[in-house]
């Protein structure tokens, strides 16, 4: 299969524009912000856009794109308004992915417990994609695993599970792991990248991994701060990110670079050396 690699682009431009920035700097995917990643209204969609955006990638063969909600999102919160804010974005997010590009992929931090303890924020999670999940969509919607950092849900497979368990409407949920969170999350995917992968088959399932957010991490295994560095030029190293491209188990995700850089042009050298990685 084809390797599907592409970055974080903005979408200030449209989605056409993002399209054509990935295209330039040599990927056939890319990950957008449904909004802004602190917060507030989306932008309208504009039909003309959208029907350039069809055209750009169907000549590209870009069939895939991975969109993110916003970070402050979080249906666990002891808050009513922040859950309600929660709420209304991921119905929101949900049905405007149905007209970007249907049978994609839309990722959420899970959230975070602020005190009341990870069994009831998956409670409230579970709750909440409950309420918004609908049997027609065909936006598959990913939970991320994280690094762990305060009180964050989701940095172990465990916790994942749970939620995942507990919805209804299961079969529109996967998964998105991020290598900088589960490395800062205590899971050694450099020194052991297969007993890594074989709890997350014998926890939740390889079938519900549906991307892979690829980042180096500027800390070591378990520090728990989620804090991403170039490919190359952190505690991961480059080896082991091209050795999980390369898996034979992950090989045809789609991954999405994270990484920290001023301009296009360091997402484009990273995603040649990957390409060139490649065996």
């Amino acid at each position: 299969m084809t390797f599907t690699i592409g970055c974080h682009l903005s979408i200030a431009k449209g989605f056409a524009a993002a399209a054509r920035d990935a295209i330039s700097i040599g990927a056939n995917t890319f990950q957008f912000f449904t909004r802004n990643p602190r917060g507030g209204k989306a932008k309208q969609l504009d039909p003309v856009d959208l029907a350039d955006f069809a055209d750009v990638r169907t000549q590209a063969g870009m069939t895939r794109i991975l969109a993110h909600a916003p970070y402050t999102l979080n249906p666990a919160s002891v808050k009513p308004e922040t859950c309600e804010f929660a709420l209304q974005t991921l119905a929101d997010d949900l049905q405007r992915m149905e007209q970007i590009m249907p049978g994609q992929l839309y990722n959420m931090h899970p959230g975070a417990h602020v005190g009341q303890g990870p069994e009831a924020a998956i409670d409230k999670i579970a709750a909440a994609l409950n309420a918004v999940l609908q049997p027609q969509q065909t936006t598959t919607l990913l939970l991320e695993t994280m690094a762990g950092k305060g009180s964050e849900v989701g940095r172990t497979f465990e916790e994942i599970v749970a939620i995942i368990d507990r919805v209804e409407l299961a079969d529109h949920v996967g998964v998105c792991l991020d290598t900088c969170h589960v490395w800062d999350g205590g899971y050694d995917i450099v020194g052991n990248l297969e007993g890594t992968l074989e709890e997350f088959d014998r926890v939740i399932g390889l079938d519900r991994l549906r991307a892979i957010h690829l980042n180096d991490s500027k800390n070591p295994c378990g520090a728990h701060k989620d804090r991403h560095e170039a490919l190359d030029e952190g505690f991961i190293g480059f080896d082991a990110l091209a050795a999980i491209v390369n898996h034979p188990a992950l090989r045809d995700l789609p991954f999405y670079l994270e990484t920290p850089h001023d301009d296009l042009s360091g997402y484009a050298d990273e995603i040649a050396r990957l390409k060139a990685s490649r065996s």
